[in-house]
């Protein structure tokens, strides 16, 4: 095939696509406007004179089916964590083990009384996990129709999960507060919603935060989110992509049958144009009328610890630590917060959640280097916060109340202060940095630091939706023939995952397979 591919935009959607293209022969072209590819997916230093390789924007992976780390032949291990989440209250904990063994049922009954939370937390998973599994083998496939999936679960768990706001569910199936909370925050990672939300955004949000390779298991890159670019940047190449980096594109031009793309520089006429930047970003480049920017909620920090804190209630923090940790997240925290950033201010009990990649995964620190004063101990927490939209934190102020809130919310279950353990770097400064959407916005050239380029869609095809196309088949589809998404504005997009590079690839594959006959 002598068909010319360009792929605007070089996150890791857009390497996986070039790697599918350029194995069946196209000539294709990736152009990423920053020094390096990866995008959200990067490992970073940000500390002077640390060596510590955080996963600076994206941190986890779920999404990413195992079929297709196979079929690009990536050396990548994905390990998992021994917690999935821990939930700290006063005088204790609920612990959720990823692989259920005695301490969840015991953790859930020291919190309520009873083990019917917990029962009510296995029947609601299971019925979930029948969505997951009829969900999770289409991902790399063109997309099923709504029909095809509803007819393999239960109609109870689809009205739950499909048809009616996700607060619903949760409050006719649990009766504890804080369990609640621990359900309805997967709804709420990167969407800022009510759980009442009549959209149905955040049902969204929770089915894509539970269908991963059929478990929604939420997983460790080993080597940190830069190994997976390294991986996929690899995979490209070889497979004979060409990747320029530093090259800004400003304007493209779409026709039939062709499309010339422009930047500094840069002029070239393509038979096709990928777009991995966000719908609203390609909509300026296209030169149409702009839809509206979406806003990020989501308030991050990255930091070194010397070692673990110890907590009040006296939990191992080897364990506690060790998945999602849970920070003013019960159901009436979330739901308080939610209507306090509505009304334009930072949450006066900011929820939000840590991931402590270091244990599961020591190998982005060098122990050698002696990071921090006992060598060994070191350990990174990431924090993302929850109900923090990018106009509520623009200003500095703002920003700063986010990260005061953040400390108070993690101090009120410690008993040392974690600011005492922060590594410092060579200037003398504590090992933290923060981001809010607008500097994410201006890293990633992300519309609004929206980490889904803007609110997610069903994964799958609507009764009234058109379908004739190859492009519309896999959910890649723009107002123009050959300009496809492959980023995380695409149907299926969202997270590091992969499958709107794979799918806008199989999209032109299919066009020339339905064009030969």
């Amino acid at each position: 095939m002598t068909a010319r591919i360009v792929i605007i935009g070089g996150g890791h959607n857009a390497l996986v696509a070039a790697t599918y293209l350029a194995r069946a022969g196209f000539d294709t072209t990736v152009f990423e406007r920053l020094p390096h590819v990866g995008g959200a997916a990067v490992s970073a230093e940000p500390f002077a004179g640390v060596d510590a390789r955080l996963s600076r924007f994206s941190y986890l992976v779920s999404l990413m089916p195992e079929a297709l780390v196979a079929d690009l032949g990536l050396d990548l291990e994905l390990r998992s964590r021994p917690t999935a989440s821990y939930t700290p209250y006063e005088g204790g904990g609920l612990l959720i083990e990823t692989d259920e063994a005695t301490a969840t049922r015991a953790s859930f009954r020291e919190l309520t009384g009873s083990d019917a939370e917990h029962d009510a937390w296995t029947q609601f998973y299971t019925e979930v996990g029948t969505v997951a599994e009829a969900i999770a083998p289409t991902l790399l496939q063109p997309l099923p129709h709504i029909g095809d999936i509803r007819d393999q679960v239960e109609l109870a768990i689809w009205t739950d999960l499909v048809d009616e706001p996700l607060a619903e569910a949760i409050e006719r199936r649990f009766s504890h507060d804080l369990v609640r909370g621990v359900v309805a925050t997967d709804a709420l990672i990167g969407t800022f919603a009510s759980l009442r939300d009549a959209s149905l955004i955040q049902n969204r949000c929770f089915l894509y935060h539970l269908i991963g390779n059929g478990t929604g298991e939420w997983r460790v890159p080993v080597g940190g989110m830069g190994a997976v670019t390294d991986e996929l940047e690899r995979a490209a190449r070889a497979a004979g992509a060409v990747i320029r980096t530093g090259v800004a594109v400003t304007g493209i031009e779409a026709r039939d049958g062709g499309v010339t793309v422009r930047g500094a520089g840069v002029e070239i006429d393509a038979d096709w144009v990928l777009s991995g930047v966000a719908p609203y970003t390609l909509a300026g480049l296209l030169g149409e009328a702009l839809p509206d920017k979406p806003s990020g909620s989501q308030f991050k920090a990255n930091i070194l610890i010397e070692r673990l804190p110890r907590l009040k209630s006296g939990a191992d923090p080897r364990v506690a630590f060790a998945g999602t940790l849970h920070l003013n997240e019960s159901y009436g925290e979330l739901e308080e917060a939610f209507r306090h950033a509505e009304a334009g201010a930072v949450p006066d009990r900011l929820p939000g959640e840590i991931y402590c990649h270091t244990l599961t995964d020591r190998s982005i620190l060098d122990d050698a280097a002696a990071v921090g004063s006992d060598p060994g101990q070191a350990h990174t927490f990431t924090y993302f916060g929850l109900h923090t939209p990018a106009a509520v934190v623009a200003s500095a102020e703002n920003e700063r109340l986010a990260y005061q809130r953040f400390v108070t919310s993690l101090n009120q279950h410690l008993a040392e202060p974690i600011e005492g353990l922060f590594v410092r770097d060579a200037n003398g400064d504590p090992c933290v940095e923060t981001k809010t959407p607008l500097q994410v916005e201006a890293e990633l050239a992300m519309p609004g630091g929206h980490i889904f380029h803007g609110d997610l869609s069903w994964p799958w095809i609507e009764d009234d939706a058109p379908s004739s196309t190859a492009a519309q088949r896999w959910g890649v589809a723009t107002t123009h023939s050959r300009v496809l998404l492959a980023g995380s504005g695409a149907v299926r997009g969202g997270a590091v995952s992969g499958i709107a590079g794979h799918n806008a690839a199989h999209a032109i594959l299919d066009f020339y397979r339905d064009e030969s006959g």
